[in-house]
């Protein structure tokens, strides 16, 4: 029984293992660990074939020295284990988001390093919206991000994967903040052009930048509008149902799939943002400053130093301002926002701006889930839901 027992657990540790080290990447990046498995390897094989001579397991498993090399087999196998292990945790500290995928598809990664394309299948685990890279030439050169919807956004340079794997995701995730923080910025001088009609800017640009512009400049134009006390306020609520009403003409008229997306996302952020101003009209607030203004999430293309450059998106809310993420969200929906969810985000925006958690408590099926994911877009960061 001993013998059986270990022969079992040796079994188990080397169908695990074997497909693992038959990489020839695994067995760079693992020199001693795959000498001492192709050790076991090679006994364990020559255990099977004495098996298939003599199939009597009885006979077979009486044996003192078959229970001496099945433990040596496991310890062997275990310390190549915990060596992996190691090594995996090497890899998650040089790319965080790699805590997020499980052993099996980070070595399913590792194990494929000469080949980026292979990464592929796995982004959409270490990145919000990106479903696919367009990779070009013999360099698989890589030149814009893809979402689930075919939503492309062009990088702002072309990226030649090079070196460990860790690395050069690392690299994507720079170039795809880089290059979404650029088409904020390109969009935020197109919306002001002349000439430029608001229904065209929201069907030119991908589905994130339209939210994040037309916040910022609802953000301005409502901080605008209040300079002029009560009145001021009064007209622009005016001219935010004269916007609505273009905006449902258009989706009227003939639209891709996409840009369907983009304006079904921007009417339920601006019908919200109408609600906000007819909030304020009740109540009549007439500086900036008053609390029924600054409680509202608002947006501030403001100088503010990053990686990406001098002037940033910054999200604000009470007295926490928030850096926009720059995550790619792809051209998803959005959240109908509540005076509830409202309440909900102001709570968890002081919980971040505090460095704490958050803990949404509430029957099954009421949105809570929902609303962290909804703060997440509106912030531009990634979420990852455990269960």
């Amino acid at each position: 029984q001993d013998v059986t027992t270990e022969w079992l657990a040796c079994q188990r540790n080397w169908m695990y293992l074997q497909p693992i080290f038959d990489s020839d990447d695994i067995n760079r990046q693992l020199p001693a660990e795959g000498k001492r498995f192709s050790g076991v390897d090679r006994s364990w094989r020559k255990t099977i074939d004495r098996v298939n001579v003599s199939p009597s397991i009885i006979q077979f498993c009486d044996d003192e020295d078959l229970l001496k090399l099945f433990t040596k087999s496991n310890e062997e196998l275990e310390r190549v284990q915990k060596n992996l292990a190691e090594h995996l945790e090497t890899k998650r500290a040089a790319f965080a988001r790699f805590y997020f995928l499980s052993n099996d598809e980070l070595i399913s990664i590792l194990s494929q390093t000469k080949d980026p394309a292979a990464v592929q299948p796995h982004l959409r685990k270490c990145f919000e919206a990106v479903n696919k890279i367009t990779m070009q030439g013999d360099d698989n050169e890589m030149t814009e991000m893809i979402s689930a919807e075919k939503e492309a956004v062009t990088f702002v340079e072309p990226l030649t994967p090079k070196g460990s794997v860790e690395f050069w995701m690392g690299d994507i995730e720079r170039m795809m903040q880089r290059s979404v923080r650029n088409r904020i910025e390109l969009a935020l001088s197109d919306y002001r052009a002349p000439n430029q009609a608001r229904g065209g800017f929201c069907l030119k640009w991908e589905g994130m930048v339209v939210l994040a512009v037309t916040g910022a400049y609802w953000t301005s134009e409502v901080e605008e509008a209040l300079k002029d006390g009560h009145q001021g306020v009064r007209q622009y609520y005016d001219k935010q149902l004269e916007q609505l009403k273009e905006l449902s003409k258009l989706v009227r008229t003939k639209l891709t799939a996409l840009q369907s997306l983009t304006m079904a996302a921007l009417i339920v952020m601006e019908v919200h943002a109408r609600d906000v101003v007819e909030k304020l009209i009740q109540v009549g607030i007439e500086r900036a400053t008053d609390f029924e203004w600054v409680s509202q999430l608002r947006y501030y293309w403001e100088e503010a130093s990053s990686d990406y450059g001098s002037h940033n998106l910054l999200a604000r809310m009470v007295q926490c301002t928030f850096p926009y993420g720059y995550e790619y969200l792809g051209n998803s929906s959005r959240l109908v926002v509540t005076p509830l969810t409202d309440k909900c985000y102001m709570t968890l925006m002081g919980a971040l701006h505090m460095h704490l958690g958050g803990a949404p408590a509430g029957p099954a099926g009421t949105g809570k889930t929902e609303s962290v994911k909804d703060l997440a877009k509106a912030l531009a960061k990634q979420c990852v839901v455990f269960n």
